[in-house]
């Protein structure tokens, strides 16, 4: 029942013959390998334009899979823990690499049957870097060591396309399944093979640094103070309409959270009224204007999601957003929303907008000057997409009227331009009036203007702000992602209760 999708990217073809014959026999093993298995491809993407004077792209083709399963199937590749033995499905391959794929189908079926009768705890696909590449996957996820059984140097370093390694439970008897024997995970945080051992900690160094000069993994600051106090009172306790609300999300080129969202805001009770901005020509784009200024008449929440409007060009994050809020009816339909009490809520690309529009921090619709706040580049110089901790530090808003004051929450980020940044004028107010919502804090719950705890560096640890009435929120954190069964191997709590808060908020 697993499907795939192909992407290739291939040097521009010209008239050279062999250029033409990559994609060529590239798709003629992709095919050869859908039918051995009898999974067919229902999507991908050509890129053989990789091309830029004497540069070419390496050419290859990228395949991945995609199936539906429940949640407590998942497997993931990081041990789970000490004293459980490590198994090795092995593979077999022709002079070119080819797998067995008879033998191939065999191992798939015996690893479902594995799982299904929860033996397996932990599993990885091996690659060019065989076991040993697999084990620094396996070992620094939950800083778990591994006493591997002799072998030969060859069998440690070959490549093991296709073999699997499973870390199993004390029920699995190696003959049963074919499987062999490689070592065992041990409390140690080191990898032993034979008289050497490796400590994890060097792994992690090596593993991240190696692209060090490029791309910084951690930033340090010779000021790390970004201590903020509490605020526990919110302004507005319920609005004085009653109404199950009707959430309006606009869809801009290049939002990509707008389901997410939808599906957020259904599973709290509101009702999701997407509506997509449609541009390809100017009578579509003013015909656009007057549907989201009707709907936002007819709504309780505006909500403007993440994603990378126009891919946010130029020079810049959010700016078709800002541009469309910015026509004089729909300007006035925000003023008149948030006349009545109603919600805002932004997030990542919809937190751009809200900042670059104004209404945040200010709680209207303005134009900026060079001395407002704004979100800009990470300080680590590229896109992040990883989980963060924050703290919920204010609870003015009723965005978080059923959040937990003090309380860290973990979330994903994904942002090229995340970070805060505003004059100190600017932070004074918003910590006087309870206006910094929640921050990056480290593994001591302490905010941090240190990465990757600050994965942008967000001044005083900024990772969402409202305005001064608590019914505009932005935030970077994608709170709208989390759902029961996601974030497997990740502690904390995740679900920050914003959803469910700004349903309540209308009772």
């Amino acid at each position: 029942t697993a499907r795939l999708t192909l992407q290739e990217y291939f040097e521009k073809l010209k008239k050279d013959p062999r250029r033409w014959g990559k994609p060529l026999a590239a798709l003629l093993g992709a095919f050869t390998a859908e039918q051995a298995l009898a999974i067919p491809a229902i999507g991908g993407k050509d890129s053989m334009s990789g091309s830029f004077k004497e540069l070419n792209v390496p050419p290859c083709l990228l395949s991945f899979a995609v199936d539906i399963c429940g949640d407590q199937k998942v497997l993931s590749p990081e041990f789970k823990g000490p004293n459980h033995r490590l198994m090795l499905l092995l593979s077999k391959h022709d002079e070119n690499l080819v797998p067995d794929f008879n033998r191939q189908k065999e191992i798939y079926e015996k690893v479902l049957k594995m799982n299904e009768q929860g033996q397996i705890l932990s599993a990885v696909s091996l690659k060019e870097g065989g076991i040993a590449e697999a084990l620094i996957h396996c070992t620094l996820g939950n800083a778990v060591g591994v006493d591997l059984n002799p072998m030969d140097r060859i069998d440690l370093l070959s490549p093991g396309y296709g073999s699997l390694l499973l870390e199993v439970t004390d029920d699995v008897e190696p003959g049963e399944y074919l499987l062999i024997p490689v070592g065992k995970t041990i409390e140690e945080r080191v990898i032993r093979y034979k008289e050497e051992e490796i400590p994890l900690i060097d792994l992690v160094e090596t593993y991240l640094t190696t692209l060090n000069d490029i791309y910084p993994p951690f930033l340090t600051s010779e000021n790390d103070g970004a201590l903020c106090p509490t605020w526990d009172k919110q302004l507005y306790l319920h609005s004085a309409e009653k109404a199950k609300p009707t959430v309006l999300i606009p869809v801009f080129p290049g939002t990509n959270c707008e389901y997410d969202s939808a599906d957020a805001f259904s599973l709290a009770g509101a009702k999701s009224n997407v509506l997509v901005i449609r541009n390809q020509t100017p009578e579509e784009l003013k015909d656009s204007v007057g549907e989201l200024t009707a709907a936002l008449e007819k709504s309780q929440i505006l909500m403007l999601p993440g994603g990378f409007s126009a891919g946010d060009e130029p020079e810049g994050s959010a700016k078709f957003i800002t541009a469309l809020f910015r026509d004089p009816y729909l300007k006035e339909a925000v003023a008149a929303h948030l006349e009545k009490k109603n919600l805002i809520l932004g997030i990542c690309n919809g937190f751009q907008a809200l900042v670059k529009l104004g209404l945040l921090p200010h709680g209207e619709i303005r134009e900026l000057t060079v001395d407002d706040a704004t979100l800009t580049f990470n300080h680590i110089g590229r896109h992040v997409s990883t989980m963060v901790r924050t703290k919920l530090i204010s609870k003015l808003s009723p965005w978080f009227s059923q959040g937990e004051l003090n309380k860290i929450y973990t979330v994903p980020v994904s942002h090229g331009e995340g970070r805060f940044a505003s004059p100190m004028g600017i932070i004074g107010e918003l910590i006087a009036n309870g206006q910094i919502a929640t921050q990056y804090v480290n593994g001591k719950g302490k905010a941090t203007m240190i990465a990757p705890d600050n994965p942008n560096g967000s001044v005083m640890a900024i990772e969402g702000i409202t305005d001064k009435t608590g019914l505009i929120l932005g935030k970077m954190g994608h709170s709208e992602r989390y759902r029961p069964g996601l974030y497997k191997n990740i502690p904390g709590d995740f679900d920050q209760k914003i959803f469910i808060s700004g349903v309540k908020y209308f009772d």
